[in-house]
């Protein structure tokens, strides 16, 4: 198993775009930060962009908050920069971007666009490669870092965003699309007439208003169709670009590993970069060399002599973490037996969750092997 060179890619010119992907719960957010502060401390201009609610990457940079703006991280030696992504805000700055303003009023009082472009599924992804589109065009950073949203599924950030460009292109939105055109009020008297059953099934089941809102709403998109679906494919293909590397993250638990092994099996055939794995949330034991059995015996010598509890306690729990660590250790090597050639960095489990610029530095300096 090759070893993943964390501080040779950062320091590399041509990298441009970390991407920290991975299923929910495995440390993405706090990769992400402490690899942003790692890159800006060895001389690279950073953003690190997250789309973590639980804003704990504010925190843990010492900023009171974060949203859809760079803001400057002081108390690193370096150049870093920190944002959270505000889904309906990207979108209305995409809207904006490709309208005018008297449509984008009307796009942005409809109670489709509302609920879409706040909860719709697939949308926080689309926004996240939006954004990330926008901020390697403006060509402003040396690395951009991004922390992928904790979806249930890692592939998730590869496929939402497809999907989303789908359905706002799809069949049923231009079939709605055709009668608004014609008139709003005589929309329904043209599906009776053409698609009558369509319209009646549809109508019973969403009602008469969600349909005349969606039809609107996709009248007002109609010439923006074209650009969601344009610029998913732009970000997809920045993405396959050398200058872009993925880590996946995942902790030494069955699910999270056999999730990263689906991402990098998933990036391979879409000849995206996949940089390494890393092993996030690993456990160590002192005297390795104290084997669980031996540990037990020991345990069950003193109990039986009646000397020592304490220590008899201690050799038990000793024994559970030596456990403990074999079995994670049966469970990573099921990444490597799939994947062989994916170079791996490990992180120990920290002494206490990490909260501050210091617990950064610390988990940067364990993805460099230092």
């Amino acid at each position: 198993m090759p070893e993943l060179d964390v501080d040779a890619l950062l320091k590399d010119p041509k990298t441009r775009i970390v991407v920290c992907c991975g299923s929910g719960g495995v440390g993405k957010t706090t990769t992400a930060a402490a690899i942003g502060v790692r890159a800006a401390e060895l001389g690279r201009r950073t953003v690190v962009l997250t789309i973590d609610p639980a804003r704990r990457l504010a925190q843990a940079l010492g900023l009171t908050e974060l949203d859809n703006t760079p803001r400057p991280v002081s108390d690193v030696d370096g150049d870093l920069h920190a944002m959270m992504l505000d889904m309906k805000r990207t979108f209305d700055e995409v809207v904006l971007a490709h309208t005018d303003a008297k449509k984008a009023e009307e796009i942005f009082a409809n109670p489709f666009y509302q609920a879409m472009s706040s909860t719709f599924s697939g949308t926080q992804e689309y926004m996240a490669m939006e954004k990330l589109g926008q901020l390697r065009a403006a060509d402003e950073w040396d690395l951009i870092v991004v922390d992928t949203p904790p979806s249930r599924s890692a592939l998730d950030f590869l496929d939402a965003p497809q999907h989303l460009a789908k359905f706002l292109d799809g069949r049923m939105l231009r079939i709605l699309l055709t009668p608004a055109r014609v008139g709003g009020r005589g929309m329904f008297k043209m599906l009776a007439g053409t698609l009558s059953f369509f319209s009646k099934a549809m109508t019973k089941i969403l009602g008469a208003q969600l349909i005349g809102d969606l039809s609107t709403f996709v009248s007002a998109l109609d010439s923006m169709f074209g650009g969601f679906r344009e610029r998913a494919d732009e970000t997809y293909r920045l993405l396959q670009t050398p200058g872009t590397a993925f880590l996946v993250v995942a902790a030494p638990q069955p699910d999270a590993v056999r999730e990263a092994a689906y991402f990098a099996d998933r990036l391979v055939e879409e000849d995206m970069p996949l940089a390494g794995l890393v092993l996030n949330r690993v456990d160590q034991v002192a005297a390795a060399e104290l084997t669980a059995e031996q540990a037990l015996a020991a345990a069950q010598q003193l109990e039986a002599s009646g000397e020592s509890p304490t220590t008899a306690d201690v050799l038990r729990v000793h024994a559970d973490l030596v456990a403990l660590v074999q079995a994670q250790a049966r469970i990573a090597d099921r990444f490597t037996a799939a994947h062989p050639t994916v170079p791996q960095a490990t992180v120990r489990t920290q002494p206490e969750d990490v909260h501050d610029l210091a617990g950064l530095r610390r988990v940067g300096a364990a993805l460099a092997g230092d």
